[in-house]
């Protein structure tokens, strides 16, 4: 079925809870969601606003985060920027979107404000109701919309950038039907009921936040209890109060809790978590193993990215859940295709190819970059994998991250899924270091566990033992912490240079 965000917002019980914040605000029922999604719609349609014009948000994490992409949303496109930017990058990512409006927290102090009256892009104050994600907009001048009304399925309803690492950043948009597809597609791998509810401590300027946690969790008819981000030292306390039945992190997050899970035991006794998941980087099988033993319950490992709508693949809830796997197709076909466009067998490794309706249509304004993306229907991912017989689908990699050793190919992923077995390892990371004669050398970056202490030619020893002479780290470098970027993914590419390494 063909959905948009609003009539995802219909299936909720008008006095059920959909947003909830973690204070003592009331929650924001169904109902007075579905209200306030109406009344901003025709809000911005007098102001001008419409379907398919991008209306740029610029807020903390929270609940009014979360309903104002739920609210403009459906009626207009979203196009959520995370509000570290500094001004440079705001006139970068304003000018590019051509954004209509810039909607920002009231009393907010922010670079955004600036560079949207030196661009001349109206700005419109978001100010807080009473109940968590309630909200009036003021600002702006009056105007005739183009496209008034609710969107439709095919419309524009979010608008992201890929995180280029040298590139100029592609945008990426998604319609209606995309992103309700790949909600529906979350839904139906986790089992969400409308008695759910999810503690979201990832960003809402990220696909993985927006479509996991919130869009996923009102479409089910269940609840989303928005906090200010991932904090480690109030992870312990929000779980014990708002008694969440599930969450969603990238890996760095799982192993920041596992950290602190031992002095929080009795919280996790009392917890009522049905499942754990995780996506958005590999999760090493040994956290994924540790988590599941300290919390009791289910850690789903899934595989998205931004150009998906979020999910591709993910292990199942009941059957069986592979470390080191991220899982069965979880929506769209997923394939393995070679260099020339040629779909391999079972068990073959090439690039991890989909279609389906939560797959983008193509990077606007972008013919170059949506002519290496797309052969013969099929978007190319940039990950190189394998199905099992069971049909599991393992990364060994982003392309782009391989590492190519005087021609001899090592799989980052693999590396760091060996050097994580080792008792004092917290965190591993591999990562490429430039070579004169090998053109890369093998590195890691190291996170040792707390009170655990291990040297580079022991750990260089454990890793001989587990893999091929050529993959074995030339370099370890230990560090108090590996460098993330804004959405928590470790920062594999670049590392060698942030560190100043050369083999």
């Amino acid at each position: 079925m063909t959905e948009t965000i609003s009539r995802l917002l219909a299936g909720g019980a008008a006095a059920a809870a959909a947003i909830r914040g973690t204070n003592e605000r009331p929650s924001l029922t169904f109902g007075a969601l579905r209200e306030q999604c109406a009344r901003i719609v025709a809000h911005l349609n007098r102001l001008g606003i419409g379907r398919g014009d991008r209306v740029a948000i610029v807020l903390p994490n929270g609940p009014e985060m979360a309903a104002a992409f739920l609210a403009i949303g459906c009626g207009a496109s979203t196009a959520p920027l995370n509000p570290a930017y500094r001004a440079e990058e705001f006139a970068f990512y304003l000018t590019d979107l051509r954004a209509k409006a810039l909607v920002i927290l009231h009393g907010m102090a922010s670079d955004a404000r600036e560079v949207a009256g030196r661009l001349s892009i109206p700005v419109l104050d978001l100010v807080p109701g009473e109940a968590a994600g309630a909200f009036t907009l003021e600002g702006g001048e009056p105007g005739n919309a183009e496209k008034p009304g609710m969107a439709w399925p095919e419309d524009e309803a979010l608008v992201l950038h890929t995180s280029g690492t040298t590139a100029r950043p592609k945008i990426v948009p998604l319609s209606q039907a995309n992103i309700c597809a790949s909600a529906r597609n979350i839904g139906r791998t986790l089992e969400l009921a409308p008695d759910d509810a999810c503690l979201n401590i990832m960003p809402l300027f990220h696909i993985h936040g927006l479509m996991a946690a919130v869009l996923a969790s009102v479409a089910a008819g269940g609840a989303v209890v928005c906090t200010p981000g991932f904090d480690a030292l109030r992870f312990f306390r929000w779980l014990d109060e708002e008694r969440p039945s599930w969450f969603t992190a990238v890996p760095t997050m799982h192993q920041a809790i596992l950290a602190r899970a031992e002095r929080n035991a009795d919280i996790i006794k009392r917890a009522r978590l049905r499942f754990l998941r995780s996506s958005s980087a590999s999760l090493p099988g040994p956290v994924m193993q540790q988590m599941e033993q300290v919390f009791a319950a289910p850690l789903v490992e899934s595989y998205g990215m931004t150009e998906a709508a979020h999910q591709m693949c993910s292990n199942p809830l009941a059957g069986p859940r592979k470390p080191g796997s991220v899982g069965l197709p979880a929506g769209p076909e997923v394939a393995i295709m070679d260099e020339d466009g040629t779909l391999l067998p079972q068990g073959a490794v090439g690039e991890v190819v989909i279609r389906g309706p939560n797959v983008t249509a193509g990077y606007e304004s972008n013919p170059e970059a949506n002519a290496k993306a797309f052969t013969k229907g099929w978007f190319r991912t940039g990950d190189q994998g394998a199905f099992d017989a069971e049909g599991y689908l393992t990364l060994t990699g982003r392309l782009k991250e391989l590492i190519n050793r005087g021609g001899e190919k090592v799989s980052p992923l693999e590396v760091d899924g060996v050097l994580s077995g080792h008792p004092a390892v917290a965190q591993a990371l591999t990562f490429a270091i430039p070579h004169a004669r090998l053109g890369e050398e093998v590195g890691a970056a190291v996170v040792l566990r707390e009170g655990m202490t291990c040297t580079e030619r022991e750990l260089r020893a454990y890793a001989a033992e587990h893999l091929a002479d050529f993959k074995v780290p030339r370099r370890v470098v230990f560090l108090d912490e590996i460098p993330k970027g804004a959405t928590g993914k470790l920062m594999r590419i670049g590392l060698a240079e942030k560190l100043g390494l050369t083999a």
